[in-house]
């Protein structure tokens, strides 16, 4: 069954005047994984529950790209939705997903670049309401800009995290060290509230993914009994 990023990245597509063509090799992929097909990951897909949920508001492209990781949270946490963002109108479904009394939004944003008032570094967990996390799914740049102007998230408090470690992200540049993707957001934010098995299990599970898109893309062959995939092994 496909899951919230795969319906918006296949409407994402049904939209375009032309076929998008990730940077790089032009070797056929796996349309479930989208890691070159000798190096399929379906098989390492992970299996474990969560409390929390997870709303990602995706930049234009981002659906398109095999490199999104947005992809690997919605393999993994059963409550993802996923929406495409625009400046000029706001998705009703996200509108009423913003609504839910079941949900505590959070928007996931570095503390520094928003009023002091908003900025919270704690979950609060509560048999109300369950944390959803909104996940600006973009470069640097674009998020900022998605945060100024989506005014329909001003009333959220703003969830700053404070990371100790840097990136293991290894598909795209960034210049800085501190730079998370947005599996990593999600990981530290799924252990924040509470959900650590699921925090564990993304790690894991976007480790495996960066080794198989990086091996499949080198034309090296895979090592199915290294660390990285036994770790993942434990949440299959």
């Amino acid at each position: 069954m496909s899951h919230a990023v795969a319906r918006l990245r296949a409407e994402r597509l049904a939209r375009s005047n032309k076929p998008f063509v990730a940077r790089g090799s032009r070797a056929e992929r796996c349309s479930g994984c989208r890691v070159i097909a000798t190096h399929c990951l379906c098989d390492w897909k992970p299996s474990v529950s969560a409390e929390s949920g997870i709303c990602l508001l995706m930049h234009d492209t981002e659906p398109l790209k095999p490199t999104n990781t947005g992809w690997l949270i919605a393999d993994l946490i059963e409550d993802t939705s996923a929406f495409g963002w625009l400046r000029t109108s706001v998705n009703e479904g996200l509108l009423a997903l913003l609504d839910d009394p079941q949900w505590q939004p959070y928007i996931v944003f570095p503390g520094e670049f928003v009023a002091p008032e908003r900025v919270v570094t704690d979950v609060v967990r509560s048999p109300e309401k369950r944390p959803l996390f909104i996940l600006l799914d973009a470069t640097w740049t674009e998020a900022r800009k998605m945060f100024r102007k989506s005014p329909y998230l001003e009333r959220f408090p703003v969830l700053s995290l404070q990371p100790e470690q840097m990136s293991r992200y290894r598909l795209r540049r960034s210049r800085r060290d501190d730079h998370f993707c947005t599996a990593e957001v999600a990981a530290m934010c799924l252990d924040l509230a509470g959900d650590h098995l699921a925090s564990q299990a993304l790690d894991a599970y976007l480790d495996v993914f960066s080794l198989h898109y990086l091996s499949g893309k080198r034309r090296l062959p895979l090592d199915e009994q290294d660390a990285v995939h036994q770790r993942l092994h434990t949440f299959l």
